[in-house]
């Protein structure tokens, strides 16, 4: 049996794909200067899974905005720290080049596939459309790659599913439709924002087992945003506990389970005992 310890060295020995150093997000709310997050600092390796981990409201999302170069609002500002993806400073990047790096690099998958999908739209145009935005190839070149990333994330029949529109799919299904956008460029690091809040429990075992067979399959890394621990115990290497905008504890999963050494995460630990009584 292979310890924490030898996993956590092998994973030293890979490259550093994401570290985000002493980064601190600000908003203008009518004259007051409010700090969101404070002086947060993690790095994910290649091929690991960090789950990023706290309460609604923490600052896990902002995070992710901020490495994807997307804030909801203008009023937000990065005010101090560094986001480097592969030795490159994503914060000193201009719009254009944060924008040809998402979705092709770095991907992203949200929490609703119902708000996410164009209703209007089948599946295959907007994963085709998501291709040719990135790669310069032929319309049946990217069909051809839209239909086997369907394929790859366990949708029966992709080549029919391919003119299907959202509302004609479970959420489940639409899910796994997300999924597969945010592969099909081939990226190095995916950031999964609470993807299977929205779905039954059956379901989201089986989305949590499609992107851990996924992330083992393709060598990915994942950023997994979440507020509930018992999906970190089956998705992450290692475990960040956002709290009010601060990282308090940072960690192998082992060690937050078994040694939690700060307040918030035995407050998240205590919630799944409480729904396991």
């Amino acid at each position: 049996m292979i310890c924490w310890t030898q996993k956590r060295d092998a994973l030293m020995d890979k490259k550093t794909l994401l570290s985000v150093q002493n980064l601190t997000l600000v908003v203008n709310r009518e004259g007051n200067v409010v700090e969101l997050i404070q002086d947060i600092s993690f790095d994910i390796f290649e091929n690991q899974t960090l789950a990023l981990v706290g309460e609604s409201g923490s600052g896990k999302s902002l995070t992710a905005q901020a490495i994807l170069g997307l804030f909801h609002s203008p009023n937000i500002q990065v005010k101090s720290g560094t986001i480097q993806f592969l030795g490159q400073d994503l914060l000193k990047k201009s719009k254009l080049e944060l924008k040809n790096l998402r979705g092709k690099e770095i991907a992203f998958i949200p929490q609703n596939p119902g708000s996410a999908l164009n209703p209007t739209l089948s599946i295959g145009f907007q994963l085709v459309e998501a291709i040719l935005c990135k790669t310069k190839i032929s319309y049946q070149e990217a069909k051809e790659k839209a239909i086997f990333a369907l394929d790859q994330v366990g949708i029966s029949d992709a080549s029919l599913r391919f003119h299907a529109y959202p509302h004609e799919m479970s959420g489940g299904m639409r899910q796994r439709v997300l999924i597969a956008c945010a592969l099909i460029n081939q990226p190095k690091l995916i950031i999964a924002d609470e993807p299977t809040t929205a779905l039954d429990v059956t379901i989201q075992a089986e989305i949590l087992e499609l992107l851990q067979s996924l992330k083992e399959k393709f060598g990915l890394s994942l950023l997994f945003i979440t507020h509930d621990l018992g999906v970190v115990a089956k998705m992450a290497d290692e475990v960040a506990v956002i709290s009010a905008g601060k990282i308090v504890e940072i960690g192998s999963v082992y060690d937050i389970f078994s040694k939690p050494k700060h307040p918030c995460t035995e407050t998240l630990l205590n919630s799944i005992l409480a729904i396991h009584k």
